[in-house]
């Protein structure tokens, strides 16, 4: 059984036991997370949500909060003597989806 599920502005596909990796969300780290906002779910039979399918829930244990690797910002023009150096680390949150319900 699969199920795709919206969160921070993105849909992923899930199955139980997988981790992904998703915009920061505001949990404790070995605490269940429930995603409400489920698009799809399959299996031998697909539902579609419209948008999102009712009752269905996600259910993840969030493993680990973290930042991403860090991008470089560089702007330059030449021949004016301009030029600015940014850096960004994206946060994020790692969960193990444990339960996938209708």
């Amino acid at each position: 059984m699969y199920a795709v599920i919206e969160t921070g502005g993105k849909q992923v596909r899930v199955e139980v036991g997988t981790e992904i990796w998703v915009e920061k969300l505001e949990a404790d780290v070995e605490s269940v997370y429930t995603f409400d906002k489920v698009l799809l779910v399959g299996g031998d039979k697909i539902k579609i949500g419209k948008p999102y399918v009712k009752g269905a829930l996600v259910k993840a244990v969030v493993n680990k909060q973290g930042k991403g690797p860090k991008v470089i910002i560089f702007k330059y023009e030449p021949k004016k003597h301009y030029h600015k150096k940014n850096g960004h680390r994206q946060p994020y949150t790692k969960l193990t989806i444990s339960e996938i319900t209708l």
